[in-house]
């Protein structure tokens, strides 16, 4: 196990630089200098990349945001007074962060809990509502879904806000974000369910489940303990890149609510051609989805013992 782990750690570095040089680059093709719009003559525009190191040769910059980067210093916002790109992501960082872990945790338990149902209540009503379910929340537009909550239950209810960081008389002002999170968790609930379902029922009808009931065991052993156990492994799969999306935050479900997360930043510097936040928040979702996909496939190692024995060898 300790070399399984081993040889994904290694993998996830490479593949982190190889973001790190791609984004860098991409980026400077962008049409443009961040100081378009403020109208400047070519003197000053010059000045300012002179100031931001926009002037050195290309693999000059390049070596020297690699080497910050892996520093945790990620360069200077060139729209917003100046600031520490690390320090403008620690503050938007929160409020994604937290909507994705509740959207994640609560997605995940009712999406599990449908699709035991259906799987175990195949071909009756029970497997047709949670079906029904799993389609409308693929189908459905999470914005409109946000739209929905906010219209039927936060219209109604006062204690469900229908925007973000309401101030409950403390510091802490980020306390009720139920209505995001319901609207990010419904995608989850829908895949989740869809995926535990279709392997719940192949597994279900496999030989060595047949064996298990054969010997005595309890339906309940038999669920837990072997079929949901080998079922769980393509769920967890999905759940990486779910993990991954809803953690670093929805882009739309944040305009909907006003939270000020890391989407609104991404979009927001796109639209000034703030270079240094667009390759920052970029590096941060990458390196977030690698250390998250490392996570899933230890946890293939620890489910399934064969996995990791084959990758041993």
């Amino acid at each position: 196990m300790f070399r399984y782990t081993l040889k994904r750690i290694m993998y996830m570095f490479i593949t982190l630089f190889v973001v790190i040089s791609v984004t860098f680059f991409l980026v400077r093709l962008l049409p443009g200098t961040p100081f378009n719009e403020q109208k400047l003559n070519a003197k000053q525009i010059a000045q300012l990349e002179a100031q931001y190191g926009l002037d050195d040769p290309v693999p000059v910059q390049y070596v020297r945001y690699l080497t910050g980067v892996f520093q945790g210093k990620f360069g200077t916002s060139f729209k917003q007074a100046n600031q520490k790109v690390e320090d403008i992501v620690a503050t938007r960082i929160g409020p994604s962060a937290m909507l994705g872990a509740q959207s994640l945790i609560f997605g995940s338990c009712v999406g599990l809990t449908l699709g035991i149902i259906a799987a175990l209540k195949r071909n009756t009503i029970w497997d047709y509502i949670c079906t029904i379910i799993s389609v409308l929340g693929v189908s459905v537009p999470a914005f409109v879904i946000a739209a929905l909550l906010q219209l039927y239950l936060g219209m109604r209810f006062d204690f469900l806000p229908i925007t973000w960081g309401v101030p409950l008389g403390s510091d802490f002002r980020y306390i009720w974000t139920i209505l995001p999170s319901l609207a990010m968790s419904v995608w989850t609930i829908s895949t989740v369910a869809r995926f535990t379902r279709t392997e719940l029922v192949e597994v279900l009808n496999s030989d060595y489940i047949v064996t298990a009931k054969a010997k005595g065991l309890s339906k309940s052993i038999v669920i837990v303990k072997h079929a949901l156990r080998n079922a769980l492994i393509p769920v967890i799969t999905i759940l990486g890149p779910l993990a991954a999306a809803l953690l670093t935050g929805s882009l739309v479900v944040e305009r909907v609510f006003a939270v000020p997360g890391m989407g609104d930043l991404l979009v927001t510097a796109i639209y000034t051609n703030d270079l240094f936040i667009i390759s920052g928040v970029a590096i941060i979702y990458s390196a977030f989805y690698i250390a998250v996909i490392l996570i899933v496939d230890i946890l293939y190692g620890v489910i399934d013992p064969r996995i990791r024995l084959a990758g041993g060898k």
